[in-house]
């Protein structure tokens, strides 16, 4: 990517940061850590990946993505309206009763929504799903799948990956937010996952190891991943937990709990700042 490219990347992310603490703290219940650390992810696979048109949210040749991490939802939302999808001013009304926005990703109230997810493992499963489904109708559509690292301890993450390699699915990307903490801890002291990168080659991927908020590396992972034929591949992607906002980043706390009104207006100067320099 060039460095014009990049930037609007790292504001449009910024922005999409800031709309998941916008949405937590509105809510007053949510994840901000673990959206924080996957908004470069969203942010790339929306603006410069996914062939999408927020103008026809079921264009039946889109590509499809689903958030099997589903908790991690804010910052999805944020990007989905920056996007278009939906007005910004929904993420105000996130979880609340007969909103568009709810805890979890909703494929029947949400435009953009591909998958309603939240129990862990479900979503690579309708990935592969959806992904088999394009072989058999022969479409071009690609699917991308995200999932957290404490989410890989699921048994069924594993049952998919068989399926997935399996079946050839070189049309699916799984890619791993791998933040290193879960609601209970460390991944390495709660479930030890590691190494999933040799978890995934020995199932039948093409594995490759980036950082998570370096978008010249998503870029390359993503592209390798297209240019991969005859097996699936996983993204393993580190990153930070709470990422953009200083007393959120690598503090388990921040897991599932919303900010408090001071806690609030610290985050969104810290992100204002950010987006104060990166757009000159």
């Amino acid at each position: 990517m060039n460095s014009t490219d990049t930037n609007q990347m790292k504001i449009l992310a910024t922005k999409a940061r800031r709309g998941a603490i916008v949405g937590t703290f509105n809510a007053k219940s949510g994840h901000p850590g673990g959206s924080l650390s996957a908004a470069d992810i969203f942010t790339y696979l929306y603006f410069k990946e996914m062939n999408v048109d927020p103008e026809n949210p079921s264009w039946t040749d889109r590509d499809r993505f689903v958030l099997s991490k589903g908790h991690c939802c804010p910052s999805l939302y944020a990007v989905l309206a920056l996007k278009g999808f939906f007005d910004m001013s929904e993420l105000e009304k996130l979880r609340h009763v007969g909103a568009m926005l709810q805890g979890h990703p909703d494929m029947k109230g949400t435009p953009g929504i591909d998958m309603s997810t939240g129990s862990l493992g479900q979503g690579i499963s309708a990935a592969c799903g959806m992904a088999l489904c394009a072989k058999i109708d022969n479409k071009d559509y690609r699917v991308y799948t995200v999932l957290g690292d404490g989410e890989c301890e699921e048994g069924e993450v594993w049952e998919a990956a068989m399926f997935a390699a399996h079946k050839g699915l070189d049309n699916l990307c799984v890619i791993v937010d791998s933040n290193g903490l879960q609601i209970d801890g460390t991944v390495a002291e709660v479930g030890g996952v590691e190494p999933l990168d040799k978890k995934f080659e020995s199932f039948g991927f093409n594995v490759l190891k980036i950082d998570g908020h370096n978008f010249d590396e998503i870029e390359a992972a993503l592209n390798n991943a297209r240019e991969t034929k005859g097996m699936p591949t996983a993204i393993i992607a580190k990153t930070t937990k709470g990422k953009g906002v200083s007393f959120m980043e690598n503090q388990v706390g921040w897991h599932g709990k919303a900010p408090n009104a001071e806690e609030y207006e610290i985050a969104l100067k810290e992100l204002d700042a950010q987006l104060k320099e990166l757009e000159g």
